[in-house]
């Protein structure tokens, strides 16, 4: 998991939005997602103000159905 980058909430849920997600609800400090085309994908991500813990990145994609190549796409690296 080391290959993974550290970066915070915003800028996943900016990631996230480019891969066709959309934001459902917030309640709190956790943003709701869900996929625009397969309602079935949905994703929480934890708004805090402070870096996501690689495990935690890594679920979130899982849960959204995205590659690590997809995601470094979207990322633009």
């Amino acid at each position: 998991m080391s290959f993974l980058p550290v970066i915070r909430a915003a800028k996943l849920i900016h990631i996230l939005l480019r891969a066709g997600f959309r934001i459902v609800r917030q309640k709190g400090s956790h943003v709701s997602l869900q996929h625009m085309l397969d309602i079935t994908k949905k994703v929480t991500v934890p708004m805090h103000n402070k870096d996501l813990a690689k495990k935690t990145l890594l679920s979130i994609l899982k849960q959204a159905g995205l590659s690590i190549q997809e995601f470094f796409r979207l990322l633009g690296k």
